[in-house]
């Protein structure tokens, strides 16, 4: 099977026949096909498109073969390999879109059993897991942990999931290795019920070390466990798999019998062997892709009362992503690759790769079409740089040219991933970004003064402009105050710098609205691009190949889903100006407005004393700056435009109307199939290196930076009231 014709039905509604089977009624259908290389996301993309709704406002559900009394739900990339597991011979088959507004109904018109809708699985890897005997690490007590908790014998309670037992208050005393000693209970016999394989997998980990014995996985996914004694010959097996109407898991055979001498411990230091161990970590890693290493140190002492260095978790954290996201090495030599799926998929996107002599990698840059048009189309000419640090063990800082839409929403245009943040990187990034918009207007660029990007600006964009960010001068400004500057002094010197940097009427050029010769719309930091790539610090360490591949879905994700807002808007401005509008509007009413000479006005504020402002409105300008700064009406041009009966809206920069927005995300980003991806061992020749690792030994140093504002406070001597000193230090003799 190649691919599978997918009927994709929705509008309708599901009747219950006499014997339990279910039929689905009316509605629309699409087709679309599905292939071993599509994702979950990207399905999901692709029929939230189809039918107009929200990806979260939908449930994608199918019937198994030869059974329409139970629907499916499709909610993971695993999901969607079992689906073609089970119609792979299907010519086509059907699936049904749920929009949630309508699950009510859908309960309503479903039989009412626990087996109607099961809840899938959650995503597993299908690698087999080999644990083997390795040194063994003691489990030592741990004060206070919390009360274990073991399953009970499905005999007891037949039918459903066995319930928690509760702990007694006398065991729960004697410590962890009574605990430990609970653990026994956790395997009890044949055709012992769990929620699902997480718990089969946990009451394996725990029986094994409470009886002393190391187990070896067989079969280890989402609908099987199978595991023996590692000791060879030993007869002990078990084998636990997926009920085939329901989510639940069953033990269907069991071995008990030990030949190894293990099995039978009364230790009362019971052990557990690194491979266990690492398996842990593994778990729990694949389970919380971005927990932290004291995290799971914490997690796996108080439920195995195993205690672990930081540096064991970390090693085995890094080793158990690298198998769960592939190669960070061979990550790299994968990008060339990567270079032209991109540019195939994506007509017009330009992507460029560098590397240095030795074959390393030295820079990546990225601007998709979509992002492209969309800035050219819809945007204003303005552009914010920044740069963070990427989570990984070689060297990699990511570079970004990011913009805003008409709905003061981040909109990224372009980034790229570099072995060091320099100047010659910078330079080489915005002649990319040149190039990928060779005929495009002057630029406003917003970014830190330090980057040296100055000369590359105006180099590269001519007749461009280069705006310094306020936050990054406010932190210089803070390092450089020094005598005795305390904590207010420094902040009110601050907030008169920001009045001074947004006022429409002072001074200097490069950082203050009234000298700044280019078009900034009253932007003056550059950090905008942080609430789009924020979420970049908080991921664990990937591989390059994931991470470019993460912001192109984000990206993708973006995109969508604004432009499915857009077409629900019926104003002629976005929300965010047109309710900013209403509100000048309403505020209009303490001016009054007087013709001062042809097209221009004084406008008079009653409630204050200052000086009357001049309106010129054919020239979009007035006395107080801001319509000029902005290209939107300031509150008296407002009054102005409505005291002469015009159109406030035609006087509104186009960038802010919803016309604007809809041009800007009117392109989307392409997926990238990965049917052909090389892979580790298909190829001899290495095309790109990874970049030098990163130098961190132990604990990374923190250099303090007084970035708050606070500056020790001096000394002062209570006995001559001088400063620079104390009472015990003075020199003045009483």
């Amino acid at each position: 099977m190649s691919t599978l014709i997918v009927i994709c039905q929705s509008g309708g509604k599901f009747s219950s026949a006499s014997d339990g089977s279910l039929s689905y009624v009316g509605g629309d259908a699409h087709a679309i096909s599905v292939s071993r290389e599509t994702k979950f996301d990207e399905l999901r993309l692709e029929i939230a498109e189809m039918w107009k709704v929200g990806t979260d406002s939908m449930t994608i559900k199918y019937f198994l073969p030869n059974n329409k009394r139970t629907l499916i739900t499709i909610s993971s990339d695993k999901d969607v390999q079992s689906f073609l597991d089970f119609h792979g011979n299907s010519g086509t088959v059907d699936v049904f879109v749920i929009k949630n507004e309508s699950s009510t109904a859908l309960a309503a018109d479903t039989p009412s059993t626990s087996e109607a809708m099961p809840v899938p699985p959650r995503k597993r890897s299908t690698r087999k897991r080999v644990v083997q005997q390795e040194y063994p690490l003691n489990v030592t007590p741990v004060a206070q942990a919390p009360a274990p908790a073991f399953l009970s014998s499905a005999s007891e309670n037949p039918g459903q999931f066995n319930s928690l037992a509760t702990v007694p208050s006398e065991i729960q005393s004697d410590g962890q290795m009574k605990r430990v000693k609970l653990w026994e209970n956790c395997i009890t016999g044949l055709h012992q019920q769990f929620n699902n394989v997480c718990e089969v997998r946990d009451a394996l980990r725990k029986y094994s070390i409470a009886q002393g014995f190391t187990v070896k996985f067989k079969k280890n996914d989402s609908m099987r466990v199978s595991a023996k004694c590692s000791v060879d010959g030993c007869p002990w097996r078990i084998f636990a798999s997926r009920l085939s109407t329901t989510h639940l898991f069953r033990i269907k055979r069991l071995n008990e019998i030990h030949t190894c001498g293990n099995g039978t411990s009364t230790d009362s230091h019971p052990r557990a062997s690194k491979k266990v161990v690492e398996g842990i970590v593994k778990e729990k890693l694949r389970d919380s892709p971005n927990v932290k290493p004291k995290e799971i140190a914490n997690q796996i002492q108080q439920e195995f009362g195993i205690e672990l260095r930081y540096s064991q978790v970390r090693r085995w954290m890094e080793a158990a992503t690298e198998e769960i996201q592939g190669s960070y090495k061979e990550a790299y030599n994968q990008l060339p690759w990567l270079r032209e799926k991109i540019v195939e998929t994506n007509p017009g996107t330009v992507v460029s790769l560098n590397t240095r002599e030795d074959q390393s990698f030295h820079r990546l840059f990225i601007a998709f079409h979509a992002s492209l048009h969309g800035f050219q189309s819809g945007c204003r000419p303005l552009l914010f740089l920044d740069t963070m640090s990427l989570q990984s063990k070689y060297q990699s800082e990511l570079l970004t040219a990011a913009a805003v839409d008409g709905n003061y929403g981040i909109f990224p245009v372009a980034f790229g991933v570099v072995d060091v943040v320099n100047d010659d990187n910078w330079h080489w990034f915005l002649v990319q970004l040149k190039s990928a918009l060779p005929t495009f207007q002057p630029i406003t660029f917003v970014a830190d003064r330090q980057m040296g990007l100055k000369q590359s600006i105006s180099v590269i964009f001519e007749n461009s402009y280069h705006a310094y960010c306020l936050r990054y001068l406010s932190e210089e400004l803070k390092r450089d105050l020094k005598g005795p500057c305390i904590h207010e002094i420094i902040g009110a010197i601050i907030g008169h710098l920001y009045d001074a940097a947004y006022a429409p009427n002072t001074d200097p050029g490069n950082w203050a609205n009234s000298y700044f010769l280019g078009a900034r719309y009253n932007h003056i930091t550059s950090g905008i691009a942080e609430s789009f790539y924020s979420w970049l610090a908080e991921l664990t360490a990937l591989p390059i190949i994931k991470i470019i591949e993460t912001i192109r879905h984000k990206l993708m994700e973006l995109i969508y889903t604004r432009k499915v807002e857009s077409d629900q808007w019926v104003t002629r401005l976005t929300p965010s100006l047109e309710d900013k509008l209403q509100k000048e509007i309403i505020n209009t009413q303490s001016l009054q407005v007087t013709v001062s000479d042809g097209n221009t006005f004084k406008v008079h504020d009653i409630r204050s004393a200052v000086n009357d402002n001049d309106v010129k409105i054919d020239a979009w300008v007035c006395s107080c700056g801001e319509w000029q700064l902005t290209g939107f009406p300031c509150l008296h041009a407002v009054a102005v435009l409505l005291h002469i009966h015009r159109d406030v809206y035609d006087y509104c920069s186009k960038y802010y109307t919803t016309e604007a927005f809809r041009l800007t995300y009117s392109e989307s980003i392409k997926p990238v199939p990965t049917v052909d991806k090389p892979v580790l061992g298909e190829s001899s020749e290495v095309l790109v290196n990874p970049a030098p690792l990163r130098c961190v030994s132990g604990s990374p140093k923190k250099r303090r930076i007084r970035s708050s504002g606070v500056v020790k406070r001096p000394l002062h001597c209570s006995r001559c009231k001088g400063e620079g000193h104390n009472k015990v230090s003075c020199n003045v003799v009483s």
